[in-house]
């Protein structure tokens, strides 16, 4: 990427914050959060964004719009960090997200496997979605609110894996996922990537 981003030595305020969270987490800070970290404030506007949305439809559907926005935008950044989120969170368990990785959302109840394919064609094609995409939401029993919360949820993938995307961050390898996992959502986001836009 040619954009520089603050130096952890010298970064301050929310910038400081973000890289002390990776230096905490994992020891290192990862070259996204170092790429966001030029525009703290807008950072911070989308942690408060997802800080609204999830209380509403919980973690598991959380991620379920998040990974299925992120497999269908190929947004290897997002499905390695996600993925590995899934896991701690125990939203999947390993054999899961290797399923998930080769288009088998199985780790995913029906309820949430309709979050994921919503998620998808969001991403994909939002121009042609009708009221028929919400309904298949609203008939696996989602509230206007969790519609709503559901759908802002997948968006917000989109901004942050587009962004990341655009600005040709460099991906990280992720400490705490099975080196045949990482590879498994790498290949996903690649095939996905590699796609004609018509297809996407």
């Amino acid at each position: 990427m040619i954009i520089t981003p603050p130096d952890p030595d010298t970064a301050t305020g929310h910038a400081a914050e973000m890289y002390a969270g990776d230096l905490d987490d994992d020891g290192f800070v990862f070259t996204h959060t170092r790429a966001m970290a030029i525009n703290p404030d807008a950072h911070v506007a989308f942690e408060n964004l997802i800080r609204a949305i999830v209380p509403s439809i919980g973690i598991r559907v959380y991620e379920a719009a998040t990974l299925g926005a992120a497999r269908a935008i190929g947004s290897t950044h997002c499905l390695l960090a996600h993925g590995r989120k899934s896991l701690r969170a125990g939203v999947l368990d390993a054999s899961d997200l290797d399923a998930f990785a080769s288009g088998d959302d199985r780790g995913f109840t029906p309820e949430e496997q309709v979050v994921v394919a919503y998620a998808a064609r969001l991403s994909a094609d939002a121009a042609s979605m009708t009221d028929a995409d919400t309904q298949a939401l609203r008939d696996a029993g989602y509230t206007d609110r969790q519609i709503v919360d559901i759908t802002l949820a997948a968006s917000a993938r989109n901004y942050f894996s587009r962004a990341l995307l655009a600005l040709a961050v460099p991906v990280d390898a992720v400490p705490g996922l099975d080196p045949r996992t990482a590879a498994a959502l790498t290949a996903a986001a690649s095939t996905r990537a590699s796609a004609p836009a018509a297809d996407r």
